[in-house]
């Protein structure tokens, strides 16, 4: 081997390094731009069943089937904002979810109902309260923040997507108008001996990820109807909001249900205090148990098989384990989008590795 052979390998490799950081940047710079393209693309997937009825049982023409379908998801979204953001931003004020300090203090005075309802003596409770290990590992431990972080993250979003509303309208529009403008974008990147097998995973993608979210919606949708009625019934104040705020948790798979459950039943007690807490308090909390017992068994056997394992073609315990995988290397974010990474990825590997034993074991119901 000689210098110049060294050399030019050297050099080699410090231009690929330089063109991954080139692009790396580049792509850091245009983050926004990429999230509206990813939402249009949500949007689009889920708007393509609508756009295929209209079309092909309709006989509707393709433009004005996505002028149509485009209309319905812009009125929906609509509605969405109209209906919830002027009840979330003033029931949230009236939980004090977007006050974390009032919500703590609420938490230790029904800390106290608790003690004193089991026969905890009051002085116990103040000797560990003024212990500063106790405060510390309780109190500050116990992190509420995410509750309002949650909400004003949810908040926020709907806001910084209204500036960016016709940016993703606009690419959704096209997506659904001409559902083979990102896959020619795809195959331009793609060797022509690949092409066949990339716009075959392409279809299987769209297909399998199209069911995924719409299934996701309606999951979202069942929960919050149950747990709406649940607290309406139990006639606990902002039940609309605290309804549609544990509803939410659920796009986070396994850990959201627990989250809001806890979330809905901590509200719950907090928004009755100065009640009696044996014959109100407690009873409503019960209840609202009930409620959320019978959303999880709805969800657990009827919407999350129909979400995780007939739309995506993955048994649940495989499942299970890449959300805690990907849980565990990219956080709260990598467990919300590891099912469909996960799925397009087997599309990927079967359509170009099905002759491995591993990927023929793993999509072997694709």
């Amino acid at each position: 081997m000689t210098a110049k052979t060294i050399s030019t390998g050297i050099l080699r490799a410090v231009g690929i390094i330089l063109g991954i950081s080139l692009l790396l940047y580049f792509l850091w710079q245009i983050q926004s731009v990429i999230a509206y393209l990813a939402i249009a693309a949500v949007i689009a997937l889920i708007g393509s069943p609508v756009v295929y009825f209209l079309r092909r049982k309709l006989k509707f023409p393709n433009l004005l089937a996505v002028i149509l379908t485009m209309l319905l998801m812009l009125g929906i979204f609509a509605g969405v904002i109209a209906l919830f953001v002027p009840l979330l931003t003033e029931q949230g004020k009236n939980l004090s979810l977007l006050d974390i300090d009032d919500l703590q203090q609420k938490l230790i005075s029904l800390y106290q109902e608790i003690t004193q309802y089991f026969g905890a003596s009051t002085e116990t409770f103040n000797a560990l309260l003024q212990n500063s290990d106790f405060e510390k590992s309780v109190l500050d431990g116990f992190n509420l923040g995410f509750i309002p972080d949650f909400l004003n993250t949810f908040l926020g979003v709907l806001s910084t997507a209204s500036v960016g509303l016709f940016s993703v309208l606009f690419i959704s529009f096209f997506f659904l108008k001409d559902r083979l403008l990102l896959q020619k974008g795809i195959l331009a990147l793609v060797p022509e001996s690949k092409e066949t097998r990339t716009t075959h995973s392409i279809d299987k993608i769209n297909g399998l990820l199209s069911r995924y979210f719409v299934g996701l919606l309606l999951q979202i949708f069942v929960l919050f109807v149950i747990y709406m009625v649940t607290l309406l019934i139990v006639g606990i104040e902002n039940a609309i909001v605290i309804a549609f705020l544990c509803a939410l948790f659920n796009i986070i798979p396994y850990v959201g249900p627990i989250i809001g459950g806890l979330v809905m039943i901590l509200l719950t007690m907090t928004s009755n205090l100065g009640l009696d807490f044996s014959t109100v308090i407690l009873p409503k909390a019960g209840y609202v148990f009930i409620g959320l017992a019978v959303g999880q068994l709805v969800d657990n056997f009827f919407s999350q098989p129909f979400i995780f394992s007939n739309s995506v073609k993955s048994h649940p315990l495989e499942i299970f384990l890449i959300i805690i995988i990907a849980g565990l290397l990219f956080g709260i974010v990598g467990m919300i989008v590891a099912v469909p990474v996960y799925t397009a990825i087997k599309v990927i590997l079967k359509e170009f590795l099905a002759d491995n034993k591993l990927v023929k074991s793993l999509t072997r119901s694709l």
